[in-house]
């Protein structure tokens, strides 16, 4: 017997439901603990740009040289994963909460500097998206040649240039 299209399928052969939801508490969890560790290039942007001189937090870009000079946020310091055991007590205040990027959601190194720098005992997150989102929703960004901008990309950034409504 063949089910209605409209009937629900069996959670076994539903890829999404094969493993069940977690429990509202541990979803809460989850996702509270999630925003802890995690903030978006909006939001860095907006905090950037609201906080002048001193937003409460300093931005760390961790790619190399090369990658730095091809662009970067601006006021970001350059620290690369590596030099960051010998580099970050010198460049960084432990009391001052820091944001990690790389280049975007198909690389790791931005994990991999934030517990770099946890380890070391900073306060630390991960920008989502990295320098390719920052530079895709249209916010500015400083090369070896100076200032740059590109057009946001319309699938990326907020379809009113404000807000995304999340």
């Amino acid at each position: 017997m063949t089910l209605p299209e409209t009937a629900p399928r069996p959670a076994a052969t539903n890829p999404v439901l094969r493993v069940a939801p977690a429990s509202p508490a541990a979803a809460a969890a989850y996702f509270g603990a999630s925003l802890a560790f995690h903030a978006d290039v909006s939001d860095v942007a907006a905090a950037l740009a609201d906080g002048g001189e001193d937003p409460g937090f300093v931005v760390v870009d961790s790619r190399s040289t090369a990658s730095w000079d091809q662009g970067h946020v601006p006021g970001a310091v350059h620290l690369p994963t590596a030099l960051i055991p010998e580099q970050a007590g010198r460049l960084l205040d432990r009391s001052v909460p820091v944001v990690t990027y790389c280049w975007g959601p198909g690389c790791n190194g931005a994990t991999r500097a934030a517990l770099a720098l946890a380890e070391l005992g900073f306060q630390v997150k991960e920008m989502l998206g990295g320098f390719e989102y920052w530079a895709r929703e249209g916010f500015p960004y400083e090369t070896w040649e100076g200032p740059a901008r590109r057009d946001a990309d319309p699938l990326t950034a907020p379809a009113d240039d404000a807000d995304c409504g999340c």
